[in-house]
């Protein structure tokens, strides 16, 4: 789309940029560097001052990714992206699709934006394969092709999912399996109750990692993937996640829902390789325990 410029004499970047594209919006020029689209000698460089000097070869890739670890709209960052697929952290509060009181604040919102580098007419979006909580943090994948997004979700229920979480009182057992049925007819809260027509069933694996100042680290894998399952399932145990206070929770020492995303595996959509991926716990939970 646009080939690749030779520099003829020292200049800063964004100037440069401006003087050789002009009919190019400032806006649109501004876009690229944020979203890792300019290369200079074929390296990434979003650094608005960065300095070129005679011989330097700048190029705009229309085909950009961002690099591991780049942080874009409403905070996320981007942990993988390729063709077909966009590997995110979803810091807390960050709805995933739009809501009627939130339109723009949004993880789809955001990464839909991201790919169309600013431009509202392309028609570049992503599909979203699976949700978190807005209260939830942690790894999301979200894919790039309709087709990607049927075959991730077809194999959905093979992925690997892990989470951590920090919850109230001490769990007594170091492992173990919670298992009830339950009720999601509410848009506002889910309960385990007795199975009958209108239940699912619900299975979570828990391993606990460190107990201290009355608070339970624990990890938990998914067998099911139900709305709000290890919410439910920690407050039946008697655990309920701190800051949780739709579930039972009677402090929220973090300001934040204490359960957080940190492992995801499953095979790439296209090559079938086996793909990880990680996230730390919060340093706001982390100091908890």
């Amino acid at each position: 789309m646009y080939k690749p410029r030779t520099v003829d004499q020292p200049a800063e970047l964004l100037p440069y940029l401006f003087a050789t594209w002009p009919s190019v919006k400032k806006k649109q020029v501004r876009t690229w560097l944020k979203y890792q689209a300019v290369l200079v000698n074929g390296r990434v460089i979003a650094q608005f001052n960065h300095p070129l000097k005679p011989g330097d070869v700048v190029a705009i890739r229309s085909d950009r990714y961002a690099a591991p670890g780049t942080v874009i709209g409403a905070g996320i960052k981007v942990l993988f992206e390729d063709a077909t697929l966009l590997v995110i952290e979803k810091p807390p509060d960050l709805l995933t699709i739009a809501s009627e009181a939130e339109k723009e604040k949004t993880a789809y919102y955001q990464l839909t934006d991201y790919l169309r580098a600013g431009n509202p007419r392309a028609h570049e979006r992503v599909w979203i394969v699976h949700r978190l909580d807005r209260e939830t943090s942690g790894i999301m994948i979200f894919a790039k092709t309709p087709e990607a997004k049927g075959i991730l979700q077809a194999g959905w229920d093979k992925a690997e999912k892990r989470y951590q979480a920090v919850v109230e009182g001490l769990l007594s057992d170091d492992h173990g399996t919670f298992q009830s049925w339950l009720d999601e007819t509410s848009p506002f809260k889910v309960f385990s109750v007795p199975r009958s027509p209108a239940t699912r069933h619900a299975v979570t694996h828990y391993r606990v990692l460190k107990r201290n100042r009355g608070r339970t680290l624990v990890e938990l894998t998914l067998e099911t993937g139900r709305r709000h399952q290890i919410r439910v399932h920690l407050a039946d145990a008697g655990c309920p996640v701190v800051g949780d206070a739709k579930y039972g929770a009677k402090t929220n020492p973090a300001k934040r829902l204490g359960l957080h995303a940190w492992m995801l595996r499953f095979p790439h959509p296209l090559t079938n390789q086996e793909l990880k991926f990680k996230s730390s716990l919060p340093a706001e939970l982390a100091r908890l325990v």
